[in-house]
């Protein structure tokens, strides 16, 4: 385990949570969270739970601010508005160099921020995705993974990109060229529209293997049919425009 500049006034690290209904899960994704070696903060965004997710993130914050490297802002939204909304009032707060979005569930393992970190601390790259199926994890439904993989191959062609798990929930970025990039999805098109963003600007992503236990519907995972819809509109958007411009040029 790397530990990083533990000390610093500022963290290196901005860890952003969005958050939806996960009072089942909270407390063991943010004990993981405070547990990783880094000097980081951690900006929780509830979308407007409702079961009583922002009390327990309250008592959480309690019992864990101050007893170990991490600062916490805890933010709620007065309405419900979707991961991506969430996620961007998240980036709009950090302060961090590097920018880490970790989901809510237990389904990807904090344990794996060393590995997704190090080589944008380290200057290889300035985008770091985690591999989903690197370790050989699993899909929780098969045709979750063959769906994936369709819609990698899909996003790939259409964006010009050679990514192996293009929605993937773990996304590390620098912080300045998340910043820079302009992002409108509210919803679960968030992933899709970022990394669009990404291959436009030509920037390199680096896939890190990490591990990823996946979670069924009556676990409350909650991307479904309307995710699918827009990530295909989202890849369609900036992908017909590219494939045209490329017959233009």
């Amino acid at each position: 385990m790397h530990t990083w500049n533990v000390l610093a006034e500022d963290p290196l690290l901005s860890v952003i949570v969005p958050v939806f209904n996960e009072a089942h899960h909270i407390d063991a994704v943010l004990e993981r969270i405070c547990r990783v070696a880094v000097h980081k903060e951690l900006i929780v965004v509830d979308d407007a739970s409702s079961d009583g997710s922002w009390e327990r993130l309250v008592a959480l914050q309690r019992h864990y601010e101050g007893a170990s490297d991490c600062k916490w802002q805890l933010i709620r939204l007065p309405f419900n508005r979707g991961k991506g909304f969430a996620v961007r009032v998240g980036i709009a707060a950090a302060a961090g160099k590097v920018v880490l979005i970790q989901d809510g569930d237990m389904e990807y393992d904090p344990a794996d921020y060393p590995a997704l970190i190090s080589p944008i601390f380290a200057g290889k790259t300035r985008v770091v995705y985690g591999n989903r199926f690197g370790c050989g994890s699993k899909a929780s439904y098969w045709w979750h993974r063959y769906g994936n993989g369709l819609l990698t191959v899909t996003g790939n062609w259409l964006l010009g990109g050679q990514l192996s798990d293009l929605h993937t929930g773990y996304k590390v970025f620098d912080a300045e060229l998340l910043r820079s990039l302009s992002l409108k999805e509210d919803r679960f098109g968030f992933d899709s529209e970022i990394t669009a963003a990404l291959c436009k600007l030509g920037e390199v992503i680096l896939e890190v293997p990490v591990s990823y236990s996946p979670r069924s519907y009556a676990q409350g995972k909650k991307i479904g049919a309307r995710g699918l819809l827009d990530t295909l509109r989202v890849y369609c958007h900036f992908g017909i425009r590219r494939r045209l411009q490329m017959v233009w040029t």
